[in-house]
């Protein structure tokens, strides 16, 4: 279970509205994600704090609402200092990279906060790391587990190609036949002490062999696409979580959403989950027969 990030405007503004350093007023125009499109970005100004707790009022309320695994979500720090304006860093590769180890500590505290409000499940979201492939070998994923330090709950990293905006799916359309960027960095998640990975596999072009890269991870496996508001059949959902039973043992494969539903209407978004939940039941009544 989880909140939905329903108080959130933003999935790295809502974590950002309670640091300190961070001017909202004086917002500018920035290229993210290497560019793939403009958004207008608060500046980072001065050393960064954290104002009080973050999430702690949302945690509190979901866990004080059901008894189930409580799982909860953060921005990650690569994809953070990928979309903020640097003014206080030097701006430049090495300022990119104290900047995003500065959050990480920002978000550890929050995270081990967020354990000790009963959360069994912290996710990390990390689209940047499918853009800045070399970086998030080279320091993201150490970067990423900063901000993991001292959990003891499971961990768990996002990384996707983002939600289903035309930037996006412009972005996907000029990468091939086979999107083989998760090759970069599975190897590294691989030897990290993050518990469980979460990746994007429906209607991609995402070759399901890298999901070998994760061995003794738990892996998170996109079912349904956030890109597209046509529903998923059962069978569609059963038949790519059999595919990536090929790769992945079945007690480490966990379906999921490729992204966050939140650009759809309730409607198509309840659909769509309770088609994850057919196909999964589906795939488990084939695993039984088989």
């Amino acid at each position: 279970m989880c909140d939905g990030e329903q108080s959130r405007q933003h999935f790295v503004h809502g974590f950002l509205e309670q640091v300190e350093g961070i001017d909202f007023e004086h917002t500018v125009k920035m290229g993210i994600r290497n560019n793939r499109y403009d958004a207008m970005v608060p500046q980072v100004v001065s050393a960064l704090r954290l104002k009080d707790r973050v999430h702690a009022f949302e945690a509190q309320l979901a866990r004080a609402h059901t008894k189930k695994k409580l799982k909860f979500t953060l921005p990650g720090p690569m994809t953070i200092v990928d979309t903020v304006a640097d003014r206080f860093y030097g701006g430049d590769a090495e300022g990119r990279i104290k900047m995003a180890f500065a959050f990480a500590e920002l978000l550890n505290r929050e995270a081990l906060a967020l354990q000790a409000d009963g959360v069994d499940i912290i996710q990390f979201d990390e689209p940047a790391f499918n853009v800045y492939m070399k970086d998030a070998a080279d320091w993201g994923v150490q970067a990423l587990e900063r901000a993991a330090q001292g959990l003891t709950c499971t961990t768990a990293v996002h990384i996707c190609y983002g939600y289903g905006i035309k930037a996006n799916t412009d972005w996907k359309s000029t990468l091939g036949d086979e999107w083989r960027q998760y090759e970069a960095v599975f190897p590294a998640l691989a030897r990290s002490r993050i518990d469980q990975v979460s990746l994007e596999c429906i209607h991609s072009h995402v070759p399901p062999d890298l999901m070998k890269l994760l061995t003794g991870k738990d892996v998170l496996v996109g079912v349904i696409d956030v890109a597209s508001d046509v529903i998923e059949t059962p069978e569609e959902v059963a038949d790519t979580i059999g595919r990536a039973l090929q790769f992945v043992p079945k007690e480490r494969l966990f379906p999921c959403t490729n992204c966050g539903l939140a650009p759809m209407g309730r409607d198509v978004a309840w659909r769509k989950l309770e088609a994850l939940t057919a196909g999964t039941r589906l795939a488990k009544e084939r695993l039984t027969r088989a």
